[in-house]
């Protein structure tokens, strides 16, 4: 990412710690690469992954639309001039009562994976376009949805059935990878799987028409990730493999590689201390501020000193294990993924914690141990 004005923004403000910042310019030159790659209608960006409204209004400005899973973010794009027919409903799992305030206010297009939920669409928003989303089995990301969500390609064509029959518009097939998703070829078994859900389909005379292939672009944290070029040539090969005839419209729900690269968090060292052998360092920033994505070590954020991209070579470093601030035993980052940081850190240095834009502030609690989520400024 290029943070040169996040880095002057926090030099001349010099905000309390911790802070996320995020530059929005960043966000609106991902969301163009994705549709220069998937097509100008293809982008439906994950409200989820950060919701703040300079970010929405970036992804408008790149002719992007938008990937929600609740009334309340159908309202945060809708109050930055989104209009309802560039949302799409992307979670299958919805209230009666949250179809019906989508329906209302212009949403069309949802993503189902079971019978009940196709009849409640059925009836509170009539006529809409469903896709059906799939059951994948891929290799495995660095944040996979186990069993929660989709179904089995048999299930996939009856409910498709069942839509036309209720008067729904049969449009589509979802799947999804996982997130932070580093193998390229992860797609070919939903590409697979939804061109024969089609073929199915085609003998009733039900042609869907749109293939979402859902988010898991993946970023590169401390270990390099594939480029988007890389995702978009093993995913064109793939649907020329399986849709010889021509692929249908493709729609993309990318969130980590939206805004990741754009955001970075600053935070400061709040104790360093001893403990059994080993330097333990604690930030005011941990798994309930802001660090969500660290469970399980899950995500490997790169820490650099405040406003630097590196070390200094000459700089004597030692293994750490890397804690927040709460005193929840679990509010534990990095334990067993081998960091290293300066011997001379001390309580009141800065570090920054880069390509943090992403399930940052959106996951970061309201208020446990008393500590405000965590405080944003994006830079239109």
């Amino acid at each position: 990412m290029s943070d040169t004005r996040i880095v002057h923004f926090l030099a001349e403000r010099a905000p309390a710690t911790p802070c996320l910042v995020v530059d929005s310019a960043v966000v609106r030159e991902r969301a163009r690469a994705f549709a220069a790659g998937f097509g100008e209608r293809a982008l439906r960006y994950a409200v989820k992954a950060n919701p703040e409204p300079a970010v929405l209004r970036a992804v408008l400005a790149a002719g992007g639309g938008f990937d929600v899973a609740s009334p309340a973010e159908i309202d945060a794009c809708l109050a930055e001039g989104a209009p309802g027919e560039s949302l799409s409903y992307g979670n299958p799992i919805k209230k009666a009562a949250d179809i019906a305030y989508a329906y209302a206010r212009g949403v069309r297009d949802f993503t189902t994976d079971a019978p009940a939920d196709v009849d409640q669409l059925a009836r509170f928003a009539p006529g809409a376009a469903v896709s059906v989303r799939l059951l994948v089995d891929g290799p495995a990301s660095a944040t996979p949805f186990g069993r929660k969500f989709g179904c089995p390609p048999a299930q996939a064509v009856d409910l498709l059935r069942r839509a036309r029959r209720l008067g729904l518009d049969p449009a589509g097939i979802a799947f999804h990878v996982g997130s932070q998703q580093a193998d390229v070829s992860a797609w070919e078994s939903g590409i697979a799987a939804a061109a024969k859900v089609s073929a199915e389909l085609a003998v009733d005379g039900i042609r869907p028409r749109r293939l979402n292939l859902g988010g898991g672009f993946g970023v590169s944290y401390r270990t390099p990730a594939p480029s988007l070029g890389e995702y978009t040539v093993a995913i064109s090969a793939a649907l020329r493999a399986h849709f010889p005839g021509g692929a249908p419209e493709l729609v993309v729900e990318p969130g980590r590689a939206v805004v990741a690269e754009a955001g970075l968090i600053r935070t400061e060292v709040v104790l360093v201390a001893e403990r059994a052998g080993q330097r333990w360092v604690y930030l005011d920033v941990g798994r309930y501020n802001g660090l969500a994505e660290t469970e399980n070590e899950a995500i490997p954020y790169r820490l650099v000193p405040a406003g630097s991209r590196d070390w200094p070579e000459d700089e004597p470093r030692g293994p750490v294990v890397l804690a927040g601030p709460t005193c929840d035993g679990d509010d534990v980052i990095y334990q067993r993924t081998r960091y290293e940081l300066p011997l001379s850190l001390r309580a009141g240095d800065r570090l920054d914690i880069l390509d943090a834009g992403a399930y940052t502030a959106s996951y970061s609690s309201v208020a446990f141990n008393g500590i405000e989520p965590l405080r944003t400024y994006c830079l239109d």
